[in-house]
């Protein structure tokens, strides 16, 4: 029997076929945090590598399964169908630069954000629990508060202990119908193997989103939006999701329903691939944005663009759960960042040219999403993506 396409995942193909294989288990489809899963599990079979998603060889049947990860959500795994596109590569046809949008564009500032970047960078730990975590949140409240943004604090549980999100709103000019759009990140940082009190200066993880959030929320204040804007700064992401699963817990239902697009920022600085690549990782009820992304992305950048609807431990994903549509904007990961979670993620491990490039895509789909009257379109599977199935 010839062997049959399985999987693909970017550029990379996957052939596998059974009777070849023998009584080695099916594929299976890997979604890491970092190199977790091939730190833990150095032994087992890497069939496709592309950094964020792998292609694994299960074992034979009768033989032990890798082990599940912890609460901190490392890694998950899942089967892994014929003729499934993890990763995609659409190919947006560019549109006519619109004129405030190419203005903010050009309004961003690299050293704007590598300043707010340094700062958090430098504090020892940011870590949930930490008086590190404290300073971060006073910092990116008043930055916060000096660009116009009303700023709330609400308390969170992270285990047995209190954290906090920063939650900055900045009000649009439509009268009825207004609808709130998110930009959100988490702004905890963590070492798993040394603990709380560690040094953790989470300079990409998630100092980059982090700076990148505020950079954002600068440009765009300074014009008035029919909708309002919501700029979330979340704790205890790094310990399970808390600040962004509390926050959709606790949204009414009048509100929840006023949500237009959650753009999640996480990792956007370190460059793992050859040519500067942004991820949009969301659910087939982003699509819209997904496809807004991309075409600013080929717009106003050179972005390589890729796409993905396995949604995975970062704070878009609660949204997604709820219904709400978000799709999570990460550095391009074709070799995986191996610093992050530990002392070594630091601020010469950040490429800030990558993140200004993903901030301007961001910032070209902002201006849409922000600005129009009608719904944002949704629903597409991922294989219209690309310019072909498996």
């Amino acid at each position: 029997m010839s062997t049959q396409p399985w999987a693909r995942l970017g550029d990379q193909t996957l052939d596998w076929d059974p009777e070849v294989a023998g009584r080695a288990g099916p594929p299976a489809l890997v979604t890491q945090v970092g190199r977790s899963f091939q730190i833990r599990h150095p032994d087992v079979p890497v069939l496709l590598d592309h950094g964020r998603h792998l292609v694994i060889a299960m074992p034979a049947e009768g033989t032990a399964a890798p082990e599940e990860p912890d609460e901190h959500l490392h890694w998950r795994i899942e089967p892994l169908p014929m003729g499934t596109v993890v990763v995609d590569r659409p190919r947006p046809t560019p549109r006519a630069a619109d004129p405030l949008t190419a203005d903010l564009v050009g309004a961003l500032s690299q050293q704007s954000f590598e300043q707010e970047l340094a700062f958090l960078a430098g504090l020892p730990t940011r870590h949930s629990l930490s008086a590190g975590f404290r300073q971060a949140a006073d910092q990116v409240s008043d930055r916060l508060t000096d660009l116009g943004f009303a700023v709330a604090r609400p308390e969170i549980t992270v285990g047995a202990g209190t954290s906090l999100n920063v939650v900055a709103d900045l009000p649009g000019s439509r009268v009825g119908d207004l609808g709130v759009v998110l930009v959100t990140a988490h702004l905890d940082s963590i070492n798993l193997a040394g603990g709380p009190s560690a040094p953790a200066p989470g300079a990409d993880d998630n100092g980059s989103g982090s700076a990148g959030v505020l950079e954002l929320a600068r440009v765009l204040s300074s014009h008035a939006w029919h909708h309002d804007l919501r700029v979330i700064l979340f704790g205890g992401e790094e310990e399970g999701l808390h600040g962004s699963r509390q926050y959709v817990a606790g949204l009414a239902g009048t509100e929840r329903s006023r949500i237009r697009a959650v753009l999640n920022l996480d990792m956007v600085g370190s460059l793992n691939t050859a040519a500067p690549t942004v991820l949009l990782e969301g659910a087939p009820l982003s699509s819209g944005m997904i496809d807004a992304l991309a075409a600013a992305a080929t717009t106003y950048t050179d972005l390589v663009v890729e796409t993905s609807l396995e949604p995975f431990a970062s704070d878009h994903v609660p949204f997604i759960d709820a219904g709400i549509p978000a799709v999570l904007t990460i550095e391009g990961a074709d070799s995986a960042n191996a610093n992050i979670h530990s002392e070594h993620d630091v601020l010469t491990t950040v490429t800030p040219e990558l993140a200004l490039r993903i901030l301007a895509m961001d910032v070209a789909a902002l201006v849409g999403w922000l600005e129009s009257a009608g719904a944002l379109p949704s629903g597409r599977s991922q294989a219209t993506y690309g310019s072909s199935d498996v």
